[in-house]
């Protein structure tokens, strides 16, 4: 999105959140906003979906993490992501690491060029949220990333008091979410975080918030022979979800943390796969590991 929209945004977050949200003994608790749901049809100004419908509908990956825990990226903590950043100290991935950055329809028709020229390697695109909304540049953003030369994936932003796991995991991947042995496409993403409309956890008890979660995961894997990659932050995995299961045997982990590393993992994981580190002027990425290492988490 331009800079002055996401200023804009952030503007009104941080109202919000200082009104309304609550930092008690390291327990976030946000904003509640107003429930709106996404599954209305698309409303067009000559052939393209109006600002307004997008702004209303679309939830950009990590907005709400940045909503509640806040955005602390610096120029310096920005150059430390992209140091091999490794959990153990045998760990593979910290070999090297690959820039990245992830879009939504607030971006609209993306300069691949532009962000091909800034070193990006990989890019996640929104394909849906919850099973009524679609990106409506996903096309222009899923396709223009692979004609670059990028290895692109589709991410799915969760909404799982709406309805079930399978239900939406169906719907991803109907909509732009699949996956093909082509070396350049990565297994969908599904994206976890804070409740854009109401309560964090989204009115549900960990253990069923993880049975969602595996919903999810087990009907992905059905319909793609691949798992899905997890994206979420430390703090909202532990108040949602904690111990009730588990997925780091199966899962990558995609982590949000806008500060100088990674910071401690959730439940589940000893290493992370992908790390999103800021969301200024973009939000931005890196893969802890080579090259190589992503092509094959590609390649299957």
């Amino acid at each position: 999105m331009s800079t002055g929209r996401r200023i804009w945004r952030r503007l009104v977050a941080a109202v919000a959140v200082g009104s309304a949200s609550v930092l008690l003994l390291g327990t976030l608790t946000p904003a509640t906003a107003s429930p709106q749901a996404p599954d209305a049809a698309p409303q067009y100004v000559d052939g393209m979906p109006t600002d307004s419908y997008v702004e209303t509908y679309d939830h950009p990956m990590g907005s709400q993490i940045a909503r509640v825990e806040g955005d602390e990226s610096t120029e310096e903590t920005r150059g430390q992501a992209l140091r091999p950043q490794a959990n153990s100290t045998d760990d593979y991935r910290a070999t090297a690491t690959v820039p990245g950055i992830d879009v939504s329809g607030h971006q609209q028709n993306v300069d691949w060029n532009h962000w091909w020229g800034q070193g990006k390697r990989f890019a996640f695109v929104k394909a849906t949220e919850g099973t009524g909304y679609k990106n409506p540049y996903f096309a222009q953003q899923y396709n223009g990333s692979y004609n670059v030369g990028m290895i692109r994936g589709a991410y799915h932003f969760a909404l799982p008091d709406r309805s079930s796991g399978a239900a939406q995991a169906n719907y991803f991947v109907d909509n732009g979410g699949g996956w093909s042995k082509d070396g350049k496409t990565l297994p969908g993403a599904l994206d976890m975080e804070y409740n854009p409309y109401g309560s964090t956890c989204y009115g549900k008890s960990k253990s069923s918030m993880a049975a969602w979660i595996r919903d999810f995961h087990d009907t992905y894997h059905s319909r793609t022979g691949r798992y899905p990659v997890i994206y979420t932050s430390t703090n909202w995995w532990n108040q949602c979800v904690g111990t009730a299961q588990s997925f780091g045997n199966t899962v990558p982990l995609w982590v949000a943390r806008y500060s100088s590393s990674v910071g401690t993992l959730p439940n589940g994981w000893s290493f992370h796969t992908f790390w999103q580190y800021t969301s200024t002027p973009i939000d931005q990425n890196s893969f802890n590991g080579s090259y190589d290492r992503l092509k094959v988490l590609a390649t299957g």
